[in-house]
């Protein structure tokens, strides 16, 4: 007889030919916008045009002084970063869990990224933090994992308590917030990407946001120079010699880029009112289906939905693999549900167990990172199935097949013993 799981010769459940989601959405007013700015300019080298437009927008949108846009999320980083004043040897204390790019332009500061346990939702744990605070420690960066903000109230009460620079990146969570503040507006500076599948998205791109001025010079230093440098450094600043040069690199957006994501940031709050009507009825029925537990928001907690993260229990499946479990989802059509690839614990990654082939003379800590270092973070990742979030009301249909795959799977898994 032949059975009902598609990877086992049975109809799949989805029929629908992939992708299933794409981001960011474009439509004939996004095109037009891109029309636009390819007549207008395609190179902005001041804060001028869509450029000041869409940091402006920023600025308004988060609340904050000042927003640089820069070339990508990691540029954004490593601009942040430099401009907090991060020096050679420093200590900073990162989410063993994130993409790598959260820390890894340390490297180039050559300062120290050091790793910290992480909760099951893969944010930091701040009851962690203290234990690696060190006379070097010098900053916390956090990362608000999937969309889902992080503890900020403790970790901010650590960071503060031990006079540490308080950092974020918000790659993941454009719009989250907590109990109304929004993620990114915690610390001295915070970090974002415009990356493809990002809440906010241009395509590439990033962008720093702060309301410290010392700090907004010092990105402009960093990231951009000459023309922008010039015009909006201060004479009587110390960093306004240095205009012309800068730190002798060149971050800027491109206008294209800037222009897809002005036109998306006037979007980006029905966007994510429209994924979490449709992330609460995922997780609504996910949470029925034997093998699969939802991720729960804490009161006041509201995450962008970046992705939608699930706890798979193999227990409670007669031990089934989660690489056979995942096989028989996308084998029933189901091509979106995804595991965790090159995000993950950083303790696994041999630029965070031998940096100095990559960066010879590089200040070694006395932490040296293996596997099996941060049980609580590779045991979460390793058992992590995720699903991008849906944003309109005609993807309920979709979503559904989706849930049905799932019980599908979860009903049948005997057979994929």
């Amino acid at each position: 007889m032949t059975s009902t799981l598609a990877l086992l010769g049975g109809q799949p459940t989805i029929t629908a030919a992939g992708p299933h989601f794409t981001w960011p959405p474009i439509d004939d007013t996004t095109r037009a916008k891109v029309a636009a700015q390819l007549e207008e300019a395609i190179s902005v080298p001041g804060r001028s045009g869509i450029v000041a437009e869409l940091e402006d927008g920023l600025q308004a949108y988060f609340g904050v002084r000042h927003a640089v846009t820069t070339s990508s999320g990691t540029a954004a980083l490593h601009a942040g970063y430099w401009a907090a004043g991060i020096k050679p040897g420093d200590e900073v204390i990162v989410p063993a869990w994130t993409f790598h790019a959260t820390a890894s332009p340390l490297f180039h500061l050559r300062a120290v990224p050091v790793l910290c346990e992480t909760g099951p939702d893969g944010n930091i744990d701040p009851n962690r933090i203290e234990e690696l605070i060190t006379p070097r420690s010098r900053a916390v960066m956090v990362t608000h994992l999937w969309g889902k903000p992080a503890d900020m109230t403790d970790i901010v009460a650590v960071a503060g308590a031990h006079d540490l620079i308080m950092l974020e990146d918000g790659s993941h969570a454009h719009g989250a917030s907590i109990a109304g503040q929004r993620v990114g507006t915690f610390g001295l500076a915070s970090a974002f990407s415009l990356n493809g599948p990002k809440p906010l998205s241009g395509g590439e791109g990033g962008f720093v946001l702060t309301d410290d001025d010392d700090t907004y010079h010092r990105v402009i230093t960093f990231a951009h120079y000459n023309k922008r440098a010039k015009s909006e450094i201060p004479n009587g600043q110390p960093l306004a010699r240095y205009a012309v040069t800068g730190a002798g690199l060149k971050l800027r957006i491109h206008p294209i880029a800037a222009a897809i994501a002005h036109d998306q940031l006037a979007r980006l709050d029905g966007y994510l009112a429209e994924r979490a009507e449709i992330a609460r009825y995922l997780n609504s029925r996910l949470a029925r289906i034997p093998g699969l537990e939802v991720t729960e928001m804490p009161e006041g907690v509201v995450p962008s939905w970046y992705g939608l993260t699930l706890t798979y229990r193999p227990d409670v499946l007669g031990g089934l693999p989660i690489e056979r479990f995942h096989a028989a989802l996308i084998a029933e059509g189901a091509t979106e549900f995804d595991r965790p690839g090159s995000t993950c614990p950083m303790n696994q990654l041999p630029l965070y167990q031998q940096p100095g082939p990559l960066f010879p003379g590089h200040p070694h800590s006395h932490r040296r990172y293996r596997a099996g270092d941060f049980p609580v973070a590779e045991y979460a990742h390793a058992h992590t199935i995720k699903l991008p979030v849906w944003h309109r009301e005609q993807d309920l249909e979709l979503a559904e097949q989706y849930v049905r795959a799932a019980v599908k799977i979860s009903d049948h898994h005997k057979e994929l013993l």
